[in-house]
């Protein structure tokens, strides 16, 4: 990566720039046997997307603060990145084991200037003022079978969305980014983090972190996104994992090249 890359949306150009082809986000939910691989190519073309529409039709501007009330998913994933391309602070409720408190999740929205929420918080996200986004979270980001009322459906406004994207105005890599566990985090300092982490992992180019920890924790962010791509790996990121057998998870290890995990 390159070392100049100050943003996490940085490191995403970085990681198009050397190898668009080679896997970023391989996404499996044990619930429903869905599996979804993200090239960083195809990642970087949701990004693009979900950040014009942030900017776009959503009006979203550097500095508002966006509630992001979804599990750990490869649609958060492009979530992180689309925010950190707009300038506009992601925040996530604190969650543990792939759940969100519902006081927490609705605390968070109220306060936010726009929501995104998953299927299973929605009456939560309610309590935002602002512009309330829904995403079913179904297989291949398909849509609801019946919007949510009072909420935008992401898979019906998301794909007429440009696939370049480029801010009205710089991102200050030293403003606030990202809210998790309570802190708040510069673009810069989730960088950091980020290759920290990589390197107390031992990550490198083409390592493979599969990693089973939710997204309410700066641990299972890392782990499931940020780490992997600020060393040049990739992430096997893995929703309901305890539903997965030893023998399973063992397979999987072996298929999808697993040569580190977070536990």
């Amino acid at each position: 990566m390159n070392t100049t890359d100050r943003t996490p949306a940085d490191l995403l150009r970085s990681a198009l720039a050397a190898d668009a082809a080679r896997p970023l986000v391989t996404f499996y939910d044990d619930a429903t046997g869905e599996r979804v691989e993200l090239s960083v190519a195809t990642l970087a073309n949701w990004v693009a997307k979900t950040a014009n529409l942030l900017q776009g039709e959503l009006s979203a501007e550097p500095g508002d603060r966006l509630a992001l009330l979804l599990p750990a998913h490869w649609q958060t994933a492009v979530w992180l990145l689309a925010c950190s391309s707009a300038g506009v602070v992601a925040e996530l409720p604190a969650g543990t084991a792939g759940t969100t408190g519902a006081d927490s999740a609705s605390s968070l929205a109220a306060a936010a200037d726009l929501v995104v929420s998953g299927p299973d918080t929605l009456e939560a996200a309610r309590a935002c003022t602002g512009e309330r986004i829904a995403l079913s979270l179904r297989p291949l980001g398909g849509r609801f079978p019946r919007p949510p009322e009072g909420f935008t459906d992401y898979a019906v406004e998301v794909p007429g969305q440009g696939d370049h994207f480029a801010p009205f105005s710089p991102v200050d890599p030293d403003a606030p980014a990202l809210v998790v566990g309570g802190e708040e985090l510069t673009g810069a300092q989730v960088v950091e983090r980020a290759r920290a982490d990589a390197g107390a992992r031992g990550l490198g180019p083409g390592a493979r972190l599969l990693s089973g920890l939710p997204y309410g924790t700066w641990e299972g962010l890392s782990a499931g996104l940020f780490a992997p791509l600020a060393a040049g790996g990739s992430v096997v990121l893995c929703r309901h994992l305890d539903r997965l057998e030893a023998a399973g998870l063992e397979e999987r290890g072996r298929s999808e090249r697993i040569t580190h995990t977070a536990d």
